[in-house]
């Protein structure tokens, strides 16, 4: 039996005495494409960072092919949040990938042409290239998402995590970036925790919803194939409500939302 590139079991994990998650178990076969999500303070980064091994918890484990995080051989690529910040900062794209490579700096720490060909590469990977010697500052906000996921790629990871990799970006760059993740999920692992329902039905293979416990979801083949068709067709905002009935739950309308 193949072993399952994560394995949570029975993790519970607290802020202080403030309870985030309690009692969750799941896993994530190799070459899945789980998109977490849920309300907002319902714990999904915390388990995007207990998942990393960035944090451990109170109770429950943690396995990555196996092994605990800190002791597993495999190399996880981490995407942040695009926020924006630092943007006066003069550094270019290329500076900005190479940083994916830092620890393999030769002993004058410096890169050397192979480090800096698999920064290309990775940028090619996500049709930045042509960007390369730009400001990041100048980019857009999906632009800028890009890059930080050219970055993660120059580690070669099995496994690539993100954390809300479309926010506050435009629907086209929302449907963009996860065209990419799904033309990535070829080569690796993909775990991402995104509010984008409309994106995680047409992309992602199962939908973990967290609200300080977790059930898993299986979005089958055909649901992604109609809502990726009904994604083509919209220039802005979709009903969330609409892609939450295919998963069996029913909620409200918001005030801005055009159904309501």
């Amino acid at each position: 039996m193949k072993t399952p590139a994560i394995e949570v079991r029975h993790l519970s994990f607290s802020y202080e005495e403030h309870l985030v998650l309690e009692d969750v178990t799941l896993e994530v076969e190799e070459g899945d494409f789980l998109a977490i999500i849920g309300p907002n303070g319902g714990g999904k980064s915390t388990l995007l960072k207990l998942m990393m091994g960035v944090l451990k918890p109170d109770r429950g484990e943690v396995r990555l092919y196996g092994k605990p995080p800190q002791e597993a051989d495999i190399v996880i690529g981490y995407v942040p949040q695009e926020t924006g910040h630092n943007l006066d900062f003069p550094i270019t794209v290329f500076d900005v990938v190479l940083m994916g490579v830092l620890h393999r700096r030769n002993i004058w720490r410096r890169y050397d042409k192979t480090l800096k060909q698999k920064a290309f590469e990775a940028l090619e990977k996500v049709q930045m290239a042509s960007m390369a010697d730009r400001r990041i500052a100048d980019l857009s906000g999906g632009q800028r998402q890009r890059v930080l996921i050219a970055r993660a790629l120059c580690s070669d990871p099995q496994i690539l995590m993100l954390d809300e990799p479309t926010a506050s970006i435009d629907f086209n760059g929302q449907r963009e970036i996860f065209a990419l993740l799904e033309k990535l999920n070829e080569e690796m692992t993909i775990v991402v925790v995104s509010h984008d329902m409309s994106m995680v039905m047409g992309y992602a293979k199962h939908a973990l919803y967290v609200n300080k416990t977790a059930v898993m979801h299986t979005i089958d083949p055909h649901t992604r194939y109609q809502i990726k068709q009904q994604l083509k067709d919209h220039k802005g905002h979709y009903c969330g409500a609409e892609f939450w009935q295919d998963m069996g739950r029913k909620i409200e309308c918001t005030s801005e939302c055009r159904h309501a």
